[in-house]
């Protein structure tokens, strides 16, 4: 399958799950929202304390599975995980990061001191795919 024809579908949806490679060398999957920025990488939104971003920081080789609605359409796109620092003050760079994340996912927040405080205090961090290949079917 086409890398581009993989990503096209992508950007109509958002929940996929990751899949990542725990240390004994067996999957990890974990249900994730994604976004599929303009530059063709995958974002997701992750806190430190996951073992999916543990096995991501170990083994940067991740998949991740999307699945159209009736189910009978699917792709998997293989990539190499790249990770932001976590969040460390409600300014920086990886909470301005994660703004512009939840703004592509649900538009304007209600209380955007709130969220990043949030972001600080869950340790959170971008996760995104650089997309490698891809497979699957689309009907």
């Amino acid at each position: 399958m086409e890398l581009n024809a993989a990503l096209d579908f992508a950007r109509n949806l958002r929940n996929g799950v990751l899949v990542t490679t725990r240390r004994d060398g067996r999957p990890q999957l974990s249900n994730i929202t994604f976004v599929v920025e303009e530059n063709g990488l995958i974002a997701i939104s992750v806190t430190a304390s996951r073992a999916k971003t543990a096995n991501a920081r170990r083994d940067p080789r991740v998949s991740m599975h999307v699945t159209a609605p009736d189910f009978w359409a699917y792709i998997v796109i293989d990539g190499q995980a790249e990770l932001t620092a976590a969040a460390v003050e409600p300014q920086d760079d990886t909470v301005e990061q994660l703004v512009s994340y939840y703004r592509t996912l649900r538009g304007e927040h209600p209380d955007w001191d709130e969220y990043r405080s949030a972001m600080v205090s869950e340790a959170r961090l971008m996760l995104r795919i650089r997309p490698e290949r891809a497979y699957g079917i689309l009907r």
